[in-house]
């Protein structure tokens, strides 16, 4: 089975066996036949993008859109000022 979320639940951890992060570009947990596997995030992707090719596209267009958007937020945030005391 596959899912996509925007955030990795407890629950995600303990019953998933692959968690990617495509935003990020890691691999958040890699659990092949019982066993915990070392995988670089580029093989796991080149792995599953010939499995489930559409998905893959649109999460990585996604991760990219989601960077960017956090980039802007980080450079254009402005703190609010303290208020005077009267």
């Amino acid at each position: 089975m596959v899912a996509v979320s925007k955030r990795v639940r407890t629950s995600d951890m303990n019953s998933c066996n692959v968690i990617l992060d495509f935003a990020d570009k890691k691999v958040m947990k890699s659990v092949i036949e019982g066993k915990q596997h070392d995988g670089d995030f580029d093989r796991m992707r080149d792995y599953y993008v010939k499995v489930y090719p559409n998905l893959i596209e649109q999460l990585e267009k996604e991760a990219s859109m989601t960077k960017a958007q956090e980039k802007l937020a980080a450079a254009t945030f402005i703190p609010n000022p303290k208020k005077k005391k009267k």
